[in-house]
Parts: structure tokens; C-alpha cells; sequence
């Protein structure tokens, strides 16, 4: 896998019908982009303009960088909540700090070409942190949705519905009305248009009728994008962001959380549009990509980017099949930033507050949240912990705690699928792979004992060798031959190569022999390369238990 961009293999044969359709698509897929940029902007703590400009700068750079053909980035919903936490904790600066520290951490590992790790993140812990974002962007929209009279609404869950709770009494009818109508325009109106996205139509419609209510029937009372911002229809110069030691420190769980949550929802975009298209993303390229556009971002006041799924797949549908289409949506975005922008102002914000309830429906994956929960316990709990972690502290906190409870788990299972198991008498090769033409048993020698290792040898199970091979002679007579029998041993870690270094050591005190059998070509190369075979002998580590115990009955003579 080379680091070269998508759009520089698609530019080789290019044509004018590949332009023509990707034209299109990018047109199309900035229109769609408009009100969703414009709402996470916004539902984030940020100036609608910044939405936008995360949009632009974020969707060119993914496009012209990028390892998957068709991908769409700029801000996503489920950003949402980290952001607005690192606002209201740090402010702006230390929003912008994180993301580039983030993007740094993303190019790391694209280069460390760490992308197809990170897609087999476990299924529970990405369902568990969608659910708890989408409940949260729900919590967030309420106060906008039933136009409440809140000055300072809390930053933390439980408080948030505890002030909706005191602040019910100031609820205004046309705010509720508004966002109901929003919601339905946006659930049904692709039944007759499909080509229009929902949430445009309702921002469109419902933006003209407040217009008519507040200009012409004096209902003054439903804010609007303008009552509440001054929108700059400009894209700023770059500008310093301060970083220093102590910054970093503070911000590095967030940053991590960001850069985890980007490459994750990125991969995972990147890997559905694979499967609708028949390409295959370069997923070290997405990564680099990725970091590159949240490096740049926040120079010119942006958000986190990562790859927006529902974006990438109004592109392929509508014809996208190359990055070209994404520079197009990002042009698109720029040319309404500078001319139109200015109009946006009259949008109501209980029509956005209905836009990202239904985004917050769609992430939400109820049904699949509810399957999960049939699955086995870890699961479950997996999916639980971190879905109540994200709701009711954080997210970094819910990701951090996801992955470490995760790979415990991870470690318990394989644990439990391997074993030890001490053989003294004799061995039944009937179904055995290493089974010889006469030989249904094998009867090992006087003196003479085998230790199967049954699976990984690794620290969760390296530890119980030892435990097994305390002096298990009969009576008061000591093995003087130990076989280890290594043919289900897949692979074998640091801690699994010191225990068997302090066995032969041990053994080697008594005057125990120490055998190894049917050692597969990657333990024998950990073995080779830490020098462990030069202590044992080269001779000593048979390709099966034929030949280990054959080097036994050796042993026995000499």
C-alpha cells in the first residue's frame, strides 16, 4: 500500500463524462451540505460561518488527499458533544489546540499505518458512543425546540433536563410548532421529492413561512439564526494557534477522543462506500488525509473533520466517483459562504433544532442497540458502560473506558479458550493431525512428560505454565524429560517467551531436559531472534511429537 491520494490515480484517466457526473454530485452534495454544516456549527457553540468553513477547508482537503474515491468530510454530528465540551471547558483556543493535536495524532497513524486496526473496533463500543451522542444531541435541541427561556443552559445531561424541568412555564407555541413542522417536512417530503434532501426543504419552507409570521402578522417571538448571530460572509486569514507544554498536557484526552471518534467514523464511511461502489479505499492515506484537514481547520477557526457517511453516500448516488466531486461540494460551499450567507441569517432555530433531531434519530440505531443487548453478557456490558458514560460524563471518558473494558474482555475469552494440559501415560493420536500410519497411541517413555498448550500463549494464560509444571512426578520420582507441546500455539508474546526462558532455566537446575514440539514458523522466529533457541539447542525444538519424542528416547540413552 503506497501513501498516493485517490485523486491523483482517478486524474490519470480521467474524462469530460466522469467531470460531468462528478459535477453533479459535488453540486448536489454541497446543497446537502449547507444546512447540516450549518447546524453542527451551531449546535457545537460555534458561529454558523464556522460550520461552513470546516465544511470547505475540511471537504477539500479530505477530497485532495484522501485514500477512498468518493468520501465526503467536514463536521459530523457525532462531533457534536466533544466539542461543546471543550468549548465551555477551554474556549475556543483550546478547542482549536486539541483538533490540531488531533489531526498530528491522525497522520501518525496513517503513517504508522495504523487504519485497519482501527476498523476492527469492537461493534458494542462504536454502538454504545452513537447511541449516547445522539441522545445527547437530542437533549441539546430542546431548548430551541420548545423556544425555552434559558440563560445559561448546563453543560452536563441530568442538569440540562432539570433546567428544561424549572423553565417549562416560558415554552413558546410557534418555537414548537415550527420545529414539529420541520421534523415532518423533513420525515415525509422525500416521498414526493427525491432528488431535494429533506432538511433543505424544511429549512426552505419553514424559513419563508417564519419570514411571512414575523414581517407580516407581527409574530415576533420564534429566534432565528441572525437573533442570536452576526454571521462574517468571509473566509478569515489563517491565524496562530498558542500551543505550549502544559496546553498539550491539559488536552490530550480530548485530543485523543477526537482523533479515535475521527478515525473511526471516517474508516467506517470510507468502508460502507467500498461496498456500495466496488472500490478499495487506501485507509493509511484516509488517516493522513483526515489529520491533514483538522490540522488546517482550526487555522482559520474551524471544527473537527472527519468522513460524513450520509454526505459520502448523496455522492455516490447521485453519480461521485472520484474526488473531484468532493472539491466540487467544497467550492459550492465556498461560493454560498461568500454570496449567500447573509440569507441564512433568517433561518429559525427551532427548524435547526428539528434538522439534528432527526439526525440524532439516524444515529441513534435503536434497533441495533436493542439486538445488541440479546447478545452475550460482555456485550452487553460494553455496550452499556459506554453508552452511560457518554451520557452521563463524557465522551472521552466513554471511549477510554470502552476500549480498555473491551480488550480485559478480549483477554478473558481467549483465555478461556486456552489451556494446559499435563499428559504422563500415554497420547491418543486417533484424530490427531500428527498421527503416523500405525500409531493410534503413542506411550511415552519412563521419566517422560508432555504439557499441551491448547491456544495463545500470551500473558493470560503464560502465567499458568508455571503453576502446571511445579513437580507433578509420581511418587518421589521427578520427570526427567519435560515435552512442550506447541502444535495450538499460534503466536506467542513477551511475557509467554520469559515464562518458558524461567522453565528451562528451573528445569535446567534439576536436571530436567526441555523439549519443544511442533512449533509453528512464527514462535520459532520469536524464539531465533531472542536467542532463546541458542539456550535450548536448535536440536531440542522438534517439528512434532514424533520427533520430540524420538530427541526424548536420545536423551535417554546419552
Amino acid at each position: 500500500m503506497d501513501f498516493q491520494p485517490k485523486l491523483f490515480t482517478a486524474l490519470k484517466s480521467y474524462s469530460k463524462e466522469k467531470f460531468l457526473t462528478d459535477l453533479m454530485a459535488g453540486v448536489i452534495v454541497g446543497i446537502v451540505a449547507l444546512p447540516l454544516a450549518i447546524a453542527f456549527g451551531i449546535a457545537s457553540g460555534v458561529s454558523p460561518e464556522k460550520g461552513l468553513i470546516t465544511a470547505i477547508i475540511g471537504g477539500f482537503i479530505v477530497s485532495f488527499l484522501g485514500g477512498s474515491s468518493v468520501q465526503i468530510g467536514g463536521p459530523t454530528g457525532a462531533f457534536i458533544v466533544i466539542v461543546y465540551e471543550i468549548i465551555q471547558q477551554f474556549g475556543l483556543s483550546g478547542l482549536a489546540v486539541a483538533t490540531v493535536l488531533a489531526g498530528v495524532m491522525l497522520v501518525g497513524m496513517g503513517i504508522l499505518r495504523l487504519g485497519n486496526i482501527i476498523k476492527f473496533m469492537p461493534y458494542p463500543i462504536i454502538v454504545g458512543f452513537t447511541g449516547g451522542i445522539a441522545l445527547i444531541i437530542f437533549t441539546t435541541q430542546i431548548k430551541d425546540l420548545f423556544g425555552l427561556e434559558i440563560a445559561d443552559v448546563p453543560a452536563d445531561f441530568i442538569s440540562k433536563w432539570i433546567a428544561y424541568g424549572k423553565a417549562a412555564a416560558s415554552l413558546n407555541i410557534w418555537s414548537l410548532l415550527t420545529g414539529i413542522l420541520s421534523i415532518l417536512i423533513i420525515i415525509y417530503s422525500p416521498r414526493a421529492i427525491k432528488k431535494i434532501p429533506g432538511s433543505l426543504i424544511a429549512i426552505i419552507a419553514v424559513t419563508g413561512l417564519v419570514y411571512i409570521l414575523k414581517n407580516f402578522l407581527g409574530i415576533t417571538g420564534i429566534e432565528t439564526i441572525g437573533d442570536r448571530f452576526e454571521i462574517n460572509a468571509v473566509l478569515p486569514a489563517p491565524q496562530t494557534i498558542p500551543v505550549n507544554l502544559s496546553t498539550i498536557n491539559l488536552l490530550l484526552p480530548s485530543a485523543f477522543t477526537i482523533a479515535m471518534l475521527g478515525a473511526i467514523e471516517s474508516l467506517l464511511s470510507a468502508t460502507v462506500a467500498d461496498g456500495v461502489t466496488g472500490d478499495r479505499q487506501n485507509s493509511s492515506m484516509e488517516l493522513i488525509a483526515q489529520g491533514a484537514a483538522n490540522i488546517v481547520s482550526p487555522l482559520f477557526g474551524g471544527i473537527p473533520v472527519t468522513g460524513a457517511i450520509a454526505r459520502t453516500m448523496t455522492n455516490i448516488n447521485n453519480g461521485g466517483r472520484t474526488p473531484v466531486a468532493g472539491i466540487i461540494h467544497a467550492v459550492v460551499l465556498l461560493l454560498i459562504l461568500l454570496f449567500l450567507v447573509p440569507l441564512t441569517r433568517h433561518i429559525p432555530m427551532s427548524c435547526l433544532a428539528g434538522v439534528l433531531i432527526i439526525v440524532a434519530w439516524n444515529m441513534s440505531e435503536w434497533r441495533t442497540f436493542r439486538s445488541l443487548l440479546k447478545n452475550p453478557k460482555s456485550d452487553v456490558i460494553v455496550l452499556l458502560v459506554t453508552f452511560f458514560l457518554t451520557v452521563i460524563f463524557d465522551l472521552t471518558i466513554a471511549i477510554e473506558t470502552g476500549i480498555l473494558l473491551a480488550m480485559v474482555l478480549l483477554v478473558k475469552r481467549l483465555s478461556e479458550t486456552s489451556g494446559i494440559f499435563i499428559i504422563k501415560d500415554e497420547i491418543n493420536m486417533k484424530s490427531d493431525a500428527e498421527k503416523t500410519a500405525d500409531n493410534d497411541k503413542l506411550i511415552l517413555p519412563e521419566g517422560v512428560e508432555v504439557y499441551e498448550i491448547e491456544g495463545p500463549f500470551f500473558f493470560g494464560i503464560a502465567n499458568r505454565l508455571e503453576g502446571s509444571m511445579q513437580w507433578t512426578g509420581i511418587g518421589n520420582k521427578r520427570p526427567r524429560i519435560r515435552i512442550i507441546r506447541m502444535r495450538k500455539v499460534p503466536f506467542m508474546d513477551s511475557t509467554g517467551l520469559h515464562n518458558l526462558e524461567s522453565l528451562f532455566r528451573l528445569s535446567k537446575k534439576e536436571n530436567i531436559r526441555l523439549i519443544l514440539s511442533g512449533v509453528n514458523e512464527m514462535v520459532r522466529g520469536l524464539l531465533n531472534k531472542s536467542g532463546f533457541a541458542d539456550k535450548i539447542g536448535h536440536e531440542n525444538i522438534c517439528s512434532d511429537i514424533n520427533a520430540a519424542l524420538k530427541r526424548a528416547r536420545y536423551e535417554e540413552i546419552l
